[in-house]
This record gives structure tokens, C-alpha cells and sequence, in this order.
């Protein structure tokens, strides 16, 4: 039997990782026990028959991690984060919550495995934003790791230290540098990226979306489906085949802003593609111009990671997972 643990449980990917752990009822090779969801709101309880828990608190306060960790969960998702142009934002919170609260979770793993020899796999969310330039077109596998924003450090530094505890045995970690997420359910967010998801999403519900970068612009960008299901394998993986490179770039689809347009006006038609104002901002283009474009992510794949066919497949995911989406 196994436990699991989801820090950020009440966000985008904590609620679909919990609702897919839920219905599949198997984790890490064993029957799902028993899940936890932890957030500093509490999150939706996931439909079916899973026992879950729903806990509220601060990662970054004293305490909370070890209270978390005294449970001894088998495996423990860490993704709570503060997002790109919140943590660029906001210095001191940025590194509280993206650092801080990652170390404390680390030490209060390392000290239960001190006192029992406790070692859980740790999945923890990373960034592409971990790279900065210069950068070529296509990014391998080696490819040095050269942040140029703030939430891109913390990010580095979780890493770092993910490898490090990984090395030393405290826990079985593997990080996940997950592509920009899209197209996100609800509200826009205070991510840099954000706009990627509401060029698409507000067209489709029939809302004006603001585009702050030109349409040449390139990134990495994968379905809220393929992050869930990348999410579950992370926590199945025999990490042996990991060797002591515990971060991974995962697959994605490089697309510009230009051809995003175009597969919703394929999708939805030219008043779709009229919702979008082009409204400049030098602070999210400044931010942007530093992300890379393409990587090559063969190391992902041959380890049973797999993602988006096409921005298309993307947008039609988004549709499927929320009938009444389009206007």
C-alpha cells in the first residue's frame, strides 16, 4: 500500500493529479491507501473512494513541513510555487515560498530519515525558466543551466539541492521541468507566461485576451493533460535508470505566438482570432526574451515520458476537459 502526500494540492496540477491518482488508485507500483492535499487554500476533495485529507497551512512557516513529513508519506509531490512575474515581483516572497519553503521540506525529510531511515520519492515541479541565454534553437539534454530571473534561481537552487539530498539518500527525488503550461482553466494568473493560456482561452469563451509580446515569439508548451500524466509516471519511474541526473526536461510542442493564432482561428474561427488586442509590456517581454524556445528532449522519452502531439491536439485537450469552454 502507499501514501501520498500533494503540496499544492489546491492548484491547477494538484487538483488533476489528485483526480487522476484517485481514479486510477495506484501509485509507485502499489494500491493508493490514502492521499493528503495541502495548500494555503483548501482544495477540492476528488471524486471516488480514495480516503483524502485536506490540510491548509504555509510551507514556509516553521513547523509546517514536519508536520506534513511526521505522517511518513510513500511518495510527495512538492508543487507549490509563487509563479515567474510574481517571484520577479516580489523579491523577499519569491524566495520564501520557492526556497525557502523547499528547504524546509528537504531538512524535515532529512531529519525523519535520520531518525528512521524514512525515504520517500519527491517529485518536485521545476521551470524551463532554469535557462537562460544565450541559448541555441534546440536545447539538449546537457545543456547548462543559466538562469536570468529570479524565480528561475530559486527553481536552480531547488534542483541543486533535490540532487544533492537524492545523492546523499535522504529521499528519491526527481525534478520535472514541466513546459508552459496551457491552456489553464479559470482565471489568468501572475505568471509571465500567462498570456500563452489567454490568447486562447478568452477568445474561446468569447473575452477580449491582451497579447504583450510580438507573434514571432517561440516557447516549450504542453496540456494541463500531458503535465498530470507526466506527474503520475514521475511518481511510478524506477529513477535507477536516472544515474545522479535527477532533473529532466520534459516534452513539449515549440510553437510561436503567430501559429498558436492560427490553430484557434482553425479551431474557432476569425472572430475568435479578433478577441486578441496586441498591448505590448516591456517588463513581460524583457522576462520572455530570456526562456528558451525547443529542446531536445530524447532522455525524457526514453524514460516513458510522453507528450502533445500538436498545438492543435492542445487546444482540442481543452475543449474535451471543459465541455461548455467555448463560447
Amino acid at each position: 500500500m502507499t501514501t501520498c502526500l500533494i503540496i499544492g494540492g489546491g492548484g491547477m496540477l494538484g487538483q488533476g493529479l489528485a483526480g487522476a491518482l484517485a481514479a486510477r488508485g495506484t501509485l509507485a507500483g502499489a494500491a493508493l491507501e490514502r492521499m493528503t492535499l495541502f495548500d494555503v487554500v483548501p482544495a477540492r476533495v476528488p471524486d471516488g473512494n480514495l480516503p483524502v485529507a485536506v490540510e491548509t497551512g504555509d510551507l514556509s512557516v516553521p513547523g509546517e513541513a514536519e508536520r506534513l513529513v511526521a505522517a511518513r508519506p510513500d511518495v510527495i509531490y512538492h508543487l507549490a510555487a509563487i509563479v515567474s512575474g510574481e517571484a520577479e515581483r516580489d523579491f523577499e516572497k519569491g524566495y520564501r515560498i520557492n526556497l525557502d519553503g523547499t528547504r524546509l521540506l528537504f531538512e524535515a525529510i532529512r531529519a525523519e530519515h535520520q531518525r528512521s531511515g524514512y525515504c520517500p520519492r519527491v517529485v518536485f515541479t521545476s521551470s524551463l525558466a532554469v535557462f537562460g541565454i544565450p541559448l541555441p534553437d534546440v536545447i539538449g539534454d546537457d545543456h547548462v543551466v543559466t538562469p536570468l530571473s529570479s524565480y528561475g534561481t530559486q527553481k536552480a537552487i531547488g534542483e541543486l539541492l533535490l540532487a544533492d539530498y537524492s545523492r546523499r539518500g535522504f529521499f528519491d527525488g526527481i525534478g520535472l521541468r514541466l513546459p508552459t503550461i496551457v491552456i489553464r482553466p479559470g482565471k489568468p494568473n501572475a505568471a509571465a507566461s500567462g498570456f500563452f493560456s489567454s490568447i486562447l482561452r478568452e477568445p474561446l469563451a468569447g473575452k477580449e485576451a491582451v497579447l504583450p509580446v510580438g507573434t514571432d515569439v517561440r516557447h516549450w508548451l504542453a496540456s494541463p493533460r500531458a503535465a498530470v500524466g507526466y506527474l503520475v509516471h514521475a511518481g511510478d519511474l524506477d529513477t535507477a535508470a536516472m544515474g545522479g541526473r535527477r532533473n529532466i526536461t520534459l516534452p513539449g510542442v515549440s510553437v510561436t505566438v503567430a501559429e498558436q493564432i492560427e490553430a484557434l482561428r482553425k479551431v474557432a474561427g476569425e472572430e475568435a482570432v479578433a478577441r486578441i488586442r496586441h498591448q505590448p509590456d516591456p517588463v513581460i517581454e524583457a522576462i520572455i526574451s530570456t526562456w528558451p524556445k525547443a529542446f531536445d528532449t530524447r532522455r525524457a522519452l526514453d524514460l516513458g515520458f510522453a507528450g502533445d502531439a500538436s498545438i492543435e491536439a492542445i487546444i482540442t485537450a481543452y475543449l474535451e476537459d471543459h465541455a461548455g469552454a467555448a463560447s
